[in-house]
């Protein structure tokens, strides 16, 4: 391992782990939660719909709780963590973003699809404007080369972000694959590097080690690996990880153990475990929150979940494109698609 001084670390639980639980967060959940992180000094805690701020709805999810109240109940119990959201555009608006930023949030994320960094310039640019730490969220970053993939963290970088990560949505992307994305934005961007793993082909820890081996220095996890599909980099056993190399978090890895064990793992539905359905999410390359829709839509249509993902990664679906998910239940039933093999 390469030489680090200290790794930033952001806690995805109360955001990613929203499309785990159905996005059914409760007031009570989200204080708790956010406070006992607080108390473990992690210094960034991402808190809104899994979708990004105004993910609430029919396409995407219907959350219990209205996000802004949750925002700013965590912003209320953090004494010293900061607490940031996720904006896809086209889904949340400046106004959105204005709002949170009202609330007290200290750091934004501006997230797009790998290939259209080109719409985040005005909420970039409006993030730093209020600010706030501002990070531009490549997502699907597998299915970019490199050389697409730096061109438009370029852009994010022209439009200000502090900060551009690599976000491996479907948990496809291999050890290597990482560390030739990472180093490449390293030798091309003044901007500060991040990574988000999913588990899917479990290897989100040795994806994050990779990250981190060629310069990455903004960490996502998830505390009790609560995330889409099966789940994020599991914080408690990376801060672990990395005190065991002598990278340094500022993070209590006690405390965190503690949150993970008594505070959260008592609100997930069931185990974050790498499922036939989440297995196919990275095999396919299909975005990690789309497992809970394919199951759906099987459940409707007499299908294996399996195939309608296999079918949504030969098509090429992305995130915000979760109303082809039904459509394309539908058609392979009137069509009585064979099941898969794998």
């Amino acid at each position: 391992m390469k030489p680090v001084q200290k790794l930033t670390i952001t806690e995805v639980a109360l955001r990613d782990g929203s499309h785990a639980i159905n996005h059914q967060y409760t007031l009570e959940q989200v204080i708790s939660v956010a406070k006992a992180l607080d108390d473990a000094n992690v210094p960034y805690i991402e808190v809104s719909h899994g979708d990004g701020l105004a993910g609430s709805s029919l396409q995407y999810g219907l959350s219990r709780t209205n996000e802004m109240e949750l925002i700013e109940a965590a912003v209320s119990v953090c004494a010293t963590s900061q607490i940031g959201v996720l904006l896809l555009p086209g889904v949340g608006t400046i106004q959105q973003l204005n709002e949170a930023a009202k609330l007290g949030v200290g750091m934004a994320r501006i997230a797009t699809h790998v290939t259209e960094a080109d719409i985040s310039a005005q909420h970039i640019a409006r993030s730093k404007e209020l600010g706030l730490v501002t990070v531009g969220f490549l997502m699907m970053s597998h299915m970019a080369p490199v050389e697409t993939l730096v061109e438009q963290a370029k852009l994010m970088e022209s439009y200000g972000a502090d900060t551009v990560y690599v976000v491996d949505s479907a948990g496809a992307l291999l050890p290597f694959q990482v560390e030739e994305r990472i180093r490449a934005l390293k030798q091309s961007l003044s901007a500060h590097i991040g990574f988000h793993g999913h588990n899917n082909l479990s290897l989100a820890m040795a994806n994050t080690l990779a990250a981190i081996q060629e310069g990455a220095t903004w960490i996502d996890g998830s505390v009790r690996c609560l995330g889409a599909g099966a789940g994020n980099t599991q914080t408690e056993v990376l801060v672990a990880v990395l005190e065991k190399l002598g990278i340094e978090t500022g993070v209590d890895v006690y405390k965190l153990m503690d949150v993970a064990e008594e505070i959260v793992a008592p609100i997930l539905q069931k185990p974050q475990e790498i499922t036939k359905g989440s297995l196919v999410l990275g095999y396919a390359g299909v975005y990690s929150s789309f497992l809970l829709h394919a199951q759906r839509a099987a459940l409707k249509f007499g299908l294996d979940a399996r195939d309608i993902l296999i079918e949504l990664g030969r098509r090429k679906a992305v995130g915000g494109q979760e109303d082809m998910i039904m459509n394309v239940a539908a058609e392979l039933a009137k069509s009585n698609y064979p099941l898969s093999s794998v």
